[in-house]
């Protein structure tokens, strides 16, 4: 059935529909089935995504006609349909009138994912107007406060060195936490690797005091702060609050130091939502295990990791993992750095839609996936700044002489970048930079040809 007639209206006008702020605008990529007309398909594609079905029904009135999603503009060549939903389509809390995630894709990643006249549509934007953008919580902590903690510039505090404590499994308490105090002697940040929680070879209530000694040590021998971002995803909310309650417990007054990650991909909005909403004192550090079997750039369906990102902004994650844009080992290009943009500013203009956040706070790119010192220069002069955290667990604990070291070795990165240097010639005068070349001789080869010589390293 053609549903068009209703479902679609291609003389609405998106300046206009911005303008009025009484619809969320979304862009696919859409590719219907052999046979099946576009336009058609995306007609369909927006009943099943608001009021309709695949046939008329005799309980539709007028009111329920003036909330249809409208299909208003079609680019058949380039596979692009856009989609506007009124704001009214999307579920409210009972408890307090908000908006939420799950309500957003229920409606837009749908049921319209597996219909038969769809061969593929994923979303690649998406525009929420003032009225719903104040419906979402958005961060309540955010890089500043972290900077703050470290004794920074709230404003303009620069580059947060971090890493995963590795192997990421199969450490017991005593090496994990002489792991953590090893890199804080010379790093700011350490996290939990996604999967680690509660192993019963290495359990929360015997490691993380162990941790948090190793943390304070730290901070006696360095004279700098620490942070610490603590895993405490669960499939139930009862044992995520057990387990957030107990890292505040066990940190005592160095709980302000401490994130909470959360697998906010796995575990759902929910558990993102629940994190932001009990724990609004802490930096929500939103962890994207697996989002890659829905956002890898080779998928044709779902939605893209910018999308994710931009998500998670709205639910309210003080940071997350954006991938490491082409310089580490992650899927992703130099582009990605849109992605990065469109979280941390207060205006940004995305793949299609120039998205204003109206002073919601902003959400940190996470920087993870085999970063090095030396991968890093690149980095940080395609995103065009270093105001992130960087988490590289080989790039530290890979090092050749300590992972202090390999800590130290990040920060001079930075200095590097920041001093405009190059770094053969930076590396000279800055020996844990200098070694980074011999801890990692394989990308040395490939970023920077002829470093031996230049360098005097012989073997």
């Amino acid at each position: 059935m053609d549903q068009s007639g209703r479902y679609a209206d291609l003389s609405l006008d998106e300046d206009t529909l911005i303008a009025e702020g009484k619809h969320i605008l979304v862009a696919y990529t859409m590719e219907p089935a052999a046979g099946y007309g576009y336009l058609a398909t995306a007609a369909h594609f927006a009943a099943e995504s608001s009021t309709g079905t695949n046939v008329e029904v005799s309980t539709t009135d007028d009111f329920t006609k003036g909330v249809d999603a409208l299909v208003y503009e079609i680019d058949e060549a380039k596979g692009i349909m856009k989609i506007a939903y009124p704001n009214e389509l999307f579920d409210r809390n009972v408890t307090d009138g908000r908006a939420m995630i799950v309500s957003f894709l229920t409606l837009t990643i749908g049921n319209n994912q597996g219909m038969g006249d769809v061969a593929n549509a994923q979303m690649f934007d998406f525009y929420v107007p003032p009225a719903m953008l104040a419906l979402f919580d958005g961060p309540s902590k955010s890089i500043n406060d972290l900077w703050a903690l470290l004794g920074r510039d709230y404003n303009n505090g620069g580059y947060i060195a971090g890493t995963i404590i590795k192997p990421k499994l199969g450490l017991r308490p005593e090496p994990f936490a002489e792991a953590a105090y090893q890199f804080w002697l010379g790093g700011d940040f350490i996290k939990n690797d996604e999967p680690q929680g509660n192993q019963v070879f290495c359990p929360m209530k015997k490691v993380l005091p162990l941790v948090h000694d190793a943390m304070k040590r730290a901070q006696d021998e360095t004279g700098e702060a620490k942070l610490f971002s603590a895993n405490i995803t669960a499939d139930d909310h009862y044992e995520m609050c057990a387990r957030a309650d107990f890292v505040l417990e066990t940190f005592g007054e160095d709980a302000p130091r401490v994130a909470f990650l959360v697998d906010g991909y796995v575990g759902g909005p929910g558990m993102v939502t629940t994190a932001r909403r009990q724990y609004p004192s802490q930096y929500l550090h939103y962890h994207r295990a697996g989002h890659g079997a829905v956002t890898s750039p080779s998928s044709k369906r779902g939605y893209t990791a910018y999308i994710l990102a931009k998500m998670s902004r709205l639910m309210g994650a003080s940071g997350i993992h954006v991938g490491t844009m082409g310089f580490g080992k992650m899927e992703g290009g130099a582009d990605d750095k849109i992605i990065a943009y469109m979280i941390e500013r207060d205006e940004c203009q995305g793949p299609v839609y120039y998205q204003k956040w109206n002073g919601m706070k902003p959400t940190t790119p996470i920087i993870s996936g085999g970063m090095n010192a030396l991968r890093l220069p690149g980095f940080f002069e395609n995103l065009g700044h270093g105001n992130v955290i960087n988490t590289s667990g080989g790039g530290s604990y890979g090092h050749i002489d300590s992972p202090a070291d390999g800590a130290i070795s990040l920060k001079q990165s930075y200095q590097c970048y920041l001093e405009g240097a190059d770094p053969i010639e930076f590396a000279k005068d800055h020996k844990e930079f200098a070694r980074a070349f011999e801890s990692f001789p394989g990308d040395a080869d490939q970023l920077y040809p002829g470093w031996r010589e230049k360098l005097g390293v012989h073997k």
